[in-house]
């Protein structure tokens, strides 16, 4: 129940559902830094989170104590734009199998992860956390961001009417290591990252672009998301969320000019301006994590050298 105090010694059983995804795997690296050795993991194969009696299953056998909740169906805006529906159902159905399942085993703290799309297209910036639900959404992530919402609030109502411990991290965009480098559905940074080595590799004379790289977006390498998400099952309870960010921007016109400089690509960088840009601007105010003490330690350029080197160390991963 709230109110009791909780900690999640080094034996304690911990789930991270997601572990073979950036996010989850980064949580998984970073739990075991810490010396947390009784970590549940299974992959899709194993257990389908989009099944309620399978989940339900696994959670009356393990009973974990503690739950990671990265596990999510992600893409960039094509992505989004091309499977509203499936982003919607899928995610909305997973998150709330594993949640409800939680409670009714009694895991004592569950963390979910959702994403900075939740909050309003053109919420005041930098956006709080207390700005969510005031206006309407960016339209190409519309249903990603209603599902990640549902999430969330379905953690804060069993704290307010079962007295749980369930607690949400909003990260702003993610990159680094076991990123998703897909040509069409990934996210912008790895997006860039393989069309910048293709290009090079080709010999290509010019990259061109999405949008007219006015937008501008906040980047936080994932390793930094792990430790802040172990930072807050240990010290943080409440209803509110908390954002994930390096309180820094970046336009996706001076990303490309980084990305082409870390992968040594020297051709002409165009823009297809038919294309979207999407929201104009996504800044997460981070002063609440920082006044719990945590701060990112990943600059942009050195987590995109580091974000480059995965891509080249993992082929079957580049090549998909």
């Amino acid at each position: 129940m709230r109110g009791e105090s909780f900690t999640m010694e080094k034996h304690s059983k911990i789930y991270v559902a997601g572990h073979c995804g950036m996010v989850g795997s980064a949580i998984v690296r970073r739990l075991k830094q810490g010396g947390y050795d009784n970590l549940v993991m299974r992959t899709h194969q194993e257990l389908d989170l989009c099944r309620q009696k399978e989940v339900e299953d696994f959670f009356a056998i393990e009973k974990p104590e503690y739950v990671f909740l990265a596990a999510a169906k992600v893409g960039g805006i094509a992505a989004n734009e091309e499977a509203l529906a499936d982003f919607m159902w899928d995610n909305m159905i997973l998150e709330m199998n594993v949640i409800h399942s939680a409670w009714k085993n009694g895991c004592r703290k569950l963390e979910f992860l959702g994403s900075s799309c939740i909050y309003p297209r053109m919420a005041p910036q930098p956006m709080t956390e207390d700005c969510l639900l005031t206006s309407s959404l960016e339209k190409t992530n519309e249903a990603y961001a209603l599902a990640k919402i549902s999430g969330l609030k379905y953690c804060e109502y069993l704290n307010r009417q079962y007295g749980t411990d369930y607690i949400s991290v909003m990260p702003t965009n993610l990159y680094g290591p076991n990123d998703n480098y897909h040509p069409t559905h990934s996210h912008v940074l790895p997006s860039l990252i393989r069309r910048f080595h293709e290009a090079k590799e080709q010999r290509r004379p010019y990259v061109t672009c999405w949008g007219d790289g006015s937008a501008l977006r906040e980047f936080l390498y994932v390793d930094d998301l792990a430790d802040l998400c172990v930072f807050l099952m240990e010290n943080y309870s409440g209803n509110e969320t908390v954002n994930a960010g390096t309180g820094k921007e970046v336009s996706i016109k001076e990303l490309a000019w980084i990305v082409a400089e870390q992968v040594g690509y020297k051709g002409e960088i165009c823009w297809d301006k038919s294309k979207p840009n999407g929201t104009p601007r996504k800044l997460l105010d981070v002063s609440k994590a920082a006044g719990m003490g945590w701060t990112y330690r990943t600059e942009l350029r050195d987590g995109i050298r580091l974000a480059y080197e995965d891509f080249l160390n993992n082929p079957i991963r580049a090549e998909r």
